[in-house]
């Protein structure tokens, strides 16, 4: 399961507050863009290095998200998901999928469900205090509608918008993720269940 939006739409707090809210079984998959950025991978604005960005986060995501399906998983939870790198793409998104050898529909067949957290405006309390975060808000928010139009033709979709009690946005997201996860790994186990089984 996919977790997307733009640049601070808080997806990894909103990952982090899953990951201490659901079992085990529950898998969070880092976002693999902080992996390559954050390991030091160059970041300038030509045009062969934000390709070749690109290309390293849509490899590194695959190789996080089989990862976390080979722990035995309820569901594995990614912050972003492959499709993104279309929106981030410096060209075309045809161009995108070309450049690592796959389609739009292989990757969105990929995810059971998407929930995408809408990046706020300024005005609504965008942030970029994230060291890694470099977009202005006016940016994040052109990003961010990249990323929903990217994602669009996925069946199960649901969007978020942002809400002025951060903590709002949040527990909604948490109420559309129970619907995905198994009941005994949300904390609502029918009475004989095992106390470590998720099946």
């Amino acid at each position: 399961m996919a977790f997307t939006g733009g640049p601070g739409a808080g997806k990894t707090a909103f990952l982090e507050l899953a990951r201490q809210t659901f079992c085990r079984h529950v898998i969070v998959v880092q976002e693999s863009a902080g992996v390559v950025f954050g390991g030091g991978f160059p970041r300038d604005d030509s045009l062969v290095c934000r390709q070749a960005g690109q290309r390293a986060i849509y490899y590194v995501q695959r190789e996080l998200e089989a990862v976390g399906e080979s722990r035995d998983p309820a569901i594995v939870l990614c912050d972003r998901g492959t499709v993104d790198g279309a929106a981030y793409w410096p060209g075309e998104p045809d161009e995108y999928w070309a450049a690592v050898g796959t389609t739009l529909e292989h990757e969105l067949a990929r995810y059971d469900a998407v929930i995408h957290l809408r990046t706020p405006t300024a005005q609504q309390g965008y942030n970029n205090r994230n060291p890694l975060r470099v977009e202005s808000a006016e940016a994040a928010v052109a990003i961010d509608e990249r990323i929903l139009a990217a994602w669009s033709t996925h069946p199960r979709r649901y969007v978020v918008d942002p809400s002025p009690v951060f903590l709002e946005k949040v527990m909604r997201a948490i109420d559309l993720l129970r619907l995905e996860v198994p009941r005994c790994c949300g904390g609502e186990a029918d009475e004989g269940d095992e106390e470590d089984g998720w099946r």
